[in-house]
């Protein structure tokens, strides 16, 4: 038996969708060098942007239109979510791990406290959706 389609569901899923948007909007304005897009960086900030080794470019986009595609993929019930979600995961842990460790740029003397901030929040938000997937795939919401 099929379980019925939770309120939540549409609600964490829209929301979710608005949110990991964002994030693919950063990444494509970004990514094509977006005169308007970059013009509210300065230039070191946006030199650290276009400096990205492509390997660590690969992971963003992981990161990225994983959780874009997890939250597609939870508005339609898939239990393909909880591996999107897991993508995305995945492509955060690497991305943080070279913003912070490996890029050799101070970000919080570049950018000030925002990026720790942020990231905090992006990895708060990206485990709760795969954990919210998980639990929806285990009640057999997700198909």
């Amino acid at each position: 038996m099929e379980a019925k389609t939770p309120m939540h569901l549409w609600i964490v899923g829209v929301i979710s969708l608005l949110w990991n948007s964002f994030g693919g909007y950063d990444y494509v304005m970004t990514q094509t060098e977006n005169a308007d897009y970059l013009a509210m960086f300065t230039p070191e900030q946006k030199a650290y942007f276009l400096s990205f080794p492509t390997w660590m470019e690969v992971f963003w986009a992981l990161g990225v239109w994983g959780a874009v595609a997890g939250s597609v993929l939870l508005l339609m019930r898939s239990r393909h979510a909880v591996t999107a979600f897991a993508v995305s995961l995945l492509g955060l842990a690497v991305s943080t791990f070279w913003q912070f460790f490996l890029s050799g740029v101070d970000t919080a003397a570049l950018f000030g406290p925002v990026p720790l901030v942020m990231n905090a929040v992006i990895w708060v938000i990206c485990i709760a959706l795969l954990l919210y997937a998980r639990r929806q795939m285990a009640n057999g919401v997700l198909r």
